[in-house]
Formats: structure tokens, sequence, C-alpha cells
């Protein structure tokens, strides 16, 4: 193809960057975007993000394929990589920095802090059953610690979107989850219409916890940005964990914050640069 990409890497969580600034439509298609992410024959990804021209007062768009070439509505993982990926663009390096994003989900604002981490102000979460979507109650209720059979067994399932529909549920051990088996189930159950992003949380404490993800188009990966910031929310709505916390992933930690007083929720953790090269 002759593509100039650079990678870079969130708790784990890897993607393909394209410099798309020059025109207002991803310059690869979905299927073009799979291959690229295959880790046998590709240069191997969670997705391809695309830096795109920012609409009205927005500085960036953002697009991402899913590596299964599906289109997600954001990336929390994935928008700290951008945001590093812009600043290596403009040349800024590690500098404090804040841009303003239109996703398919919104408008993200992602802040460079000059430590190496990323500060992004996710939104505020939806919560009721037709913004997530889901049928597991109705439209305008909240769907906390609802029954949902999988594999022959009931989960109470609490779900929130962060832009993008996410199903959680309390475990007392999420390294015991067979997620390969079960993951799959949960993401195309008929509940979600969308299909669904799923998190498999362990309380350690209030203020820490961990966490297992299978996502939607992608299926385990090592993080998911916007399943953490769900799965607080979901704590929180249990009573379960704290407004501000600490939240383990396979690749790393995330910090999350559910601001009481905006109702806002942000997102504090590492992206880096991998390589660069051309497909």
């Amino acid at each position: 193809m002759g593509i100039e990409f650079r990678k870079y890497q969130g708790l784990g969580n890897d993607f393909i960057l394209i410099d798309n600034r020059h025109t207002s439509q991803p310059i690869i298609t979905p299927e073009q975007a799979i291959a690229m992410c295959d880790r046998h024959f590709g240069i191997g990804a969670d997705g391809v993000i695309f830096a795109l021209p920012g609409e009205e007062d927005t500085d960036y768009t953002m697009r991402i394929y899913n590596s299964d070439g599906s289109e997600p509505e954001m990336c929390g993982n994935g928008i700290r990589c951008l945001a590093k990926f812009i600043a290596d663009l403009e040349g800024i390096g590690e500098v404090n920095k804040t841009y303003r994003i239109q996703t398919l989900a919104g408008v993200i604002t992602p802040q460079l802090q000059g430590d190496g981490k990323v500060r992004v102000d996710m939104g505020q979460p939806q919560l009721t059953a037709q913004e997530i979507p889901t049928t597991l109650t109705d439209g305008e209720d909240k769907v906390i610690a609802q029954p949902l059979e999988v594999a022959d067994k009931t989960w109470l399932v609490t779900c929130v979107s962060m832009g993008n529909p996410h199903c959680i549920t309390f475990v007392d051990d999420a390294d015991a989850i067979a997620l390969q088996q079960i993951g799959s189930l949960f993401e195309h159950h008929p509940v979600f219409p969308q299909r669904t992003n799923t998190e498999f949380i362990q309380v350690v404490k209030p203020d820490y916890i961990k966490m297992r993800v299978w996502e939607r188009g992608a299926g385990i990966t090592l993080a998911c940005g916007t399943g953490a910031c769900a799965s607080v929310v979901a704590g929180v709505l249990n009573g379960k964990c704290d407004r501000s916390c600490t939240v383990e992933l396979p690749g790393g930690c995330l910090e999350i914050e559910w601001s009481q007083r905006d109702n806002r929720v942000y997102m504090t953790g590492a992206a880096e640069s991998v390589f660069t090269g051309c497909y």
C-alpha cells in the first residue's frame, strides 16, 4: 500500500496511527485495516486510528477501525495514543497541551501532561437502557445489577455507555474468568443490539479494582480505557468503589475519577510510540 504509519501502545492496547489530515475520510478500507492488524501476516494491532481534520470548533477528528474491521464510536486508550501522535506530528514533544477531538461519541478532550501520561475528559456517562443501548430494562431505566443468562450462568450486570456500550459484572476473581470462552457470548448477546464491550471486575478495595476485558470487535485486549471508566461508574452505582479509583488491567494501571462536581469521567494513563514504518 505504501502507507506511512506509527505504532503506539497504551497499557498494551496497541494501535496503528495514520496521518489522515489531508482528507476527511480514512485513506484505507476496513478490509485493509484487518490485514494491517493481523499479528502474523501484518503489522499487528488492536485497531487502526486515523488523525483527520477537525470539524467546527475541534482541532482534529478521530476515526478508528477495530482489528475485525468494525468501527467503534470511541476508544479511551486509543485517544491517548492519538494525542501523543498528534503532538509528534506537530513536533511539540512532551509539553502540556490540550486538544479538542471530534469522535463518533462526541468531542473528547485529552491533555498531554508532560510526564508521558495523558489526562482525558471522557465526558458524562450515559446510564439509561436506550442510551447504552440494551433491552435488559425499559428504555428510560438504569441497568444496575440486572440478571443476564450467559453460558448457563446468571450474571448480575450493570450497563454504562461512555459513548460506546459496556456491560460490567463483578466477580470474586477476575483472573479465573474463562474470557476466551464467554467473552464473545456477552458481546453478541441479543439484549445488546449494537453488541457490547464486557468488563469483569474484582474489587480489591474501594479505591482499587482489577479488570479484565473483552472488547467489542477486538476480543481479549490488555487494556480498555472506556471500559475502565465505565467500570468505576458501575462500581459507584453498586456501592462497591470510590469515585476516584485505580483500575489495574493486564497491561498496567489507569487512574479514573467520576467527578461529583461536574458528573464527568476523567482518565489518566500512559501512551507511547513503539515504532514507525511503511506498509
